[in-house]
């Protein structure tokens, strides 16, 4: 009997352990995910895209199929090569960051570039010849899930930063964490704003009020507005976090000069208010200025990527650029 019960508070302790483990985990998971929430907007406000035009019965397959792209680029591909990175070469991080970030400024820039100069894609037409709907499902599965690549990237970069584990099991952990809570927040929201016109649509049809009936179709009405604002703020996102990423990571490589006047500039802007507005008129000043920088950065990346580096890839893989 004392035997028995030696062993079952042995159990006890270990089952203590775990727990305590699992808290951890949890714990360092939800500050390296609030640490990702710029990214998590911006790929949450950028997936919609990929299954306009298509029938409302392919949306909820096409989000599944980019979900479960978005888990292996997570979990099979990135985890792995986050993990070495941590341990074995720590001083990538930082440079890894800046390019990631980097993209994210490019990219949003050539959203605003694109709507104050439109201009046509000749890639985009050919892929509007080939009429074959399959053809184009794969088509746009296969760019979500390259650009969720790079968001996952980001996400998992920018967690492994602000986890602070006491070996490599508990970030392995952690970031799976993540990684998994990640893209069940982003596609299930996405699968929620692309099925709410549907919602409208069954409840100005089928309900049984007309407060109801009123509601659906003030839904429909509403959608492309919110998928409008959607657009803008993940562009806003990808500027703000691209440019954040930046400075920051410039002031770790010891060039803090524009890191130092942004947060300077920040702290008058944001005394210029009463005190119980301060923090967020600072926060409010600091993210535009770090917006602007991103935005400004973008515009120089557009012909350095569409010029050099497109082309480039396109040598190598022997695809378009």
């Amino acid at each position: 009997m004392s035997g028995l019960l030696a062993l079952l508070d042995d159990v006890a302790g270990i089952a203590k352990v775990a727990a305590s483990s699992v808290d951890d985990v949890v714990a360092a998971a939800g500050k390296a995910g609030a640490k990702t929430a710029g990214v998590i907007i911006d790929d949450a406000a950028v997936t919609p895209k990929y299954v306009q035009g298509f029938a409302p019965a392919r949306e909820l397959p096409i989000i599944w199929r980019i979900a479960r792209g978005s888990v292996f680029n997570k979990i099979v591909l990135l985890l792995p090569v986050a993990l070495l990175l941590a341990n074995f070469a720590p001083w990538l991080i930082t440079p890894l960051l800046m390019l990631g970030g980097s993209y994210l400024c490019f990219e949003g820039a050539e959203k605003i570039f694109h709507v104050l100069f439109p201009h046509g894609s000749h890639v985009i037409d050919e892929d509007m010849k080939n009429p074959d709907p399959g053809h184009l499902e794969e088509q746009k599965v296969k760019g979500a899930i390259k650009t969720d690549f790079i968001l996952s990237a980001e996400i998992m970069t920018i967690a492994l930063a602000a986890i602070e584990a006491p070996n490599i099991w508990m970030q392995a952990a952690t970031l799976a964490v993540v990684g998994l809570g990640v893209t069940l927040a982003v596609y299930g929201s996405v699968a929620l704003i692309v099925k709410m016109d549907d919602v409208g649509l069954f409840l100005a049809k089928n309900a049984p009020t007309p407060i109801g009936r009123g509601a659906g179709r003030g839904l429909v009405k509403a959608m492309p507005v919110v998928m409008k604002v959607l657009s803008i703020v993940g562009t806003a996102a990808m500027l703000w976090v691209g440019g954040s990423i930046i400075i920051h990571g410039l002031e770790v490589l010891g060039f803090g000069w524009l890191g130092h006047h942004i947060h300077d500039w920040a702290y008058v802007v944001g005394h210029m208010v009463s005190a119980q507005y301060v923090g967020a008129v600072e926060w409010i000043a600091k993210a535009t200025m770090d917006g602007v920088f991103g935005l400004a950065w973008g515009f120089v990346l557009i012909p350095l990527a569409t010029k050099v580096i497109g082309p480039l890839l396109g040598v190598f893989s022997g695809k378009s650029a």
